[in-house]
């Protein structure tokens, strides 16, 4: 007993020290007790840190690190186990988790033999549940209840609290449930008075409140996370989805700028080129959209340009879509397109691919929005064959990573449906289509970051029905697309069009403001091009 106690006491304050050093490289503040060897605990905890961070390859090599520095030492394995699962996208390495494990000890039972102690085995029992035999949706059901377990065993655990939390997510596999995120919500907000600092606290309180509802409840944490972990690339990035979800165009271009100059700051030491397309630029890019920093965002946008030709031209080497250069440059080019109000130079021969069809129904379905706003029927066609085309591709694919994919292509296809109406100067059954398409979009579950359809159907409809002179439904429609997507500058400007039509001073006073604290003077009072005439 005497000798268990001395060893638990040296073990903390190996961990203590090594939590300064974790806090000191700027990942944020962790302390994880346990009973390794005190060499591998700045490497472990740098790892953990770096996990809560979701930053999933350096904390894999940072656990690969500790296992080095001490073989024997389980919860490195148990660490690195842990970087293939990324629950809030719904990915999963199974594989890749087990072979981590396996270094160990090739079974379970001998695995847990490796744990000296009881709270280690406890977590050791949670990863096999997370990587055990079955589909995948039910093993995360049946992890989020060991994770359950874990925590009540272990309250003071403030990492036991923190993936519980997170193992809840990991639960929402048919998109946002209110339900679910606000448990673990609650589970968070019980530790967090008491760990201001720690990276999963904050960063897992952000998911479960970034959306339009619950953002004003994530405020906290987005302005207090970027400070702790100012080195993880990640953490400054999401303080923008409260941000966006709040329509603060200005602190989403700031925190997405801060995340990219890391990012690319350890690419350079690492002599990595630059990284233009992707996540963070992708949201930057529709900051500034908002913002009205036309120029910035055309910018922003042939950078990654440059990097997707790079990409075409090795079709052998196609990427994983999800980090397809293509993929990215195309999304940005349909939200400019969308929200600029004009076609962006250049362009790209997308490659021949399956894995570029989401890619091909981007391009084209702004092309098809361009040319009904231009009324350039030639194009009008072209495009809505493009679309259908591509369309097949992506609905004949199953994403078990994109739950929402079927019902975001229908919702678009039916938007589509109505813009081929409008085009052809049948503005009654066009906007019959756009509120059937606005239903269709609203029933999809919130989503954080920018809008799911780029041009949101409830905010065209509105923008529509004010054209047609339905002025009062078209400033009702637009509040509630507001509603979805706080600030929408082009949503923005049409409430504010129909509320001055009405001679509803108050309500345009108010938009006014709103338009003028999130958009550039400059910007601020040009009329919206973006809206199909």
């Amino acid at each position: 007993m005497r000798r268990a106690t001395r060893f638990s006491t040296l073990a903390l304050l190996a961990v203590l020290a090594a939590a300064v050093a974790a806090r000191g490289e700027g990942v944020g503040e962790v302390s994880f007790a346990n009973s390794g060897a005190a060499a591998a605990q700045p490497a472990f905890l740098r790892g953990l840190a770096l996990l809560h961070n979701f930053e999933y390859d350096d904390a894999a090599a940072s656990f690969r690190e500790a296992q080095k520095l001490a073989p024997g030492f389980a919860m490195a394995y148990w660490g690195e186990a842990m970087t293939h699962t990324h629950p809030v996208w719904l990915q999963q390495d199974r594989d890749a988790a087990l072979a981590a494990l396996a270094k160990l000890a090739p079974t379970a039972a001998e695995r847990q033999a490796k744990a000296p102690t009881d709270r280690e085995r406890a977590w050791l029992s949670a990863v096999e549940v997370l990587y055990g035999e079955g589909a995948k949706e039910q093993r995360d059901r049946d992890y989020a209840s060991a994770m359950e377990a874990l925590h009540a065993r272990f309250p003071d655990d403030v990492d036991a609290a923190a993936f519980h939390a997170l193992a809840l997510l990991g639960t929402a596999h048919q998109g946002r449930d209110f339900a679910t995120y606000m448990r673990a919500a609650a589970v968070l907000e019980e530790v967090f008075p008491a760990h201001p600092h720690h990276p999963g606290v904050l960063h897992y309180l952000i998911h479960c409140y970034d959306d339009a509802v619950h953002a004003p409840l994530g405020v906290r944490a987005a302005r207090l996370y970027g400070a702790v972990a100012p080195d993880a690339g990640h953490a400054l990035h999401m303080t923008s989805h409260i941000f966006i979800a709040l329509g603060q165009w200005g602190d989403v271009i700031a925190a997405n700028e801060q995340a990219m100059r890391v990012v690319n700051a350890q690419r350079a030491a690492k002599k990595q080129d630059p990284k233009n397309c992707g996540h963070y630029p992708d949201w930057l890019h529709y900051g500034l959209l908002q913002r009205g920093q036309l120029a910035e965002a055309e910018a922003g946008l042939e950078r990654c340009r440059q990097d997707a030709l790079a990409e075409a031209a090795k079709p052998d080497v196609a990427p994983d879509p999800r980090y397809s250069a293509i993929g990215a440059w195309s999304e940005m080019r349909l939200q400019f397109v969308v929200d600029a109000g004009k076609v962006p130079g250049g362009s790209i021969e997308v490659p021949a691919d399956a894995r570029y069809a989401d890619a091909r129904l981007n391009l084209a379905y702004a092309d098809l929005y361009a040319a009904v706003r231009d009324g350039d029927a030639k194009v009008v066609k072209s495009a809505t064959e493009r679309f259908a085309s591509a369309r097949k591709e992506v609905e004949a694919r199953h994403d078990a990573e994109d739950p929402l994919a079927d019902e975001e292509v229908a919702a678009l296809g039916q938007q589509i449906d109505a813009l081929v109406l409008l085009a052809s100067g049948q503005r009654a059954p066009a906007l019959e289509a756009l509120a059937r398409a606005a239903d269709a979009e609203d029933a999809i579950p919130l989503v954080f970051g920018p809008p799911l359809v780029e041009k949101p159907s409830r905010e065209l409809l509105g923008e529509q029905l004010v054209a047609a002179g339905r002025v009062e439904d078209g400033k009702a429609a637009l509040i509630v697309a507001l509603a979805r997507n706080p600030g929408r500058t082009a949503a923005l400007r049409a409430l504010l069009a129909a509320q001055t039509a009405l001679h509803d001073e108050a309500g345009a006073n108010a938009t006014r403001a709103a338009i003028a604290a999130n958009v550039q003077p400059s910007a601020a009072v040009a009329p919206s091009a973006a809206s199909p005439r």
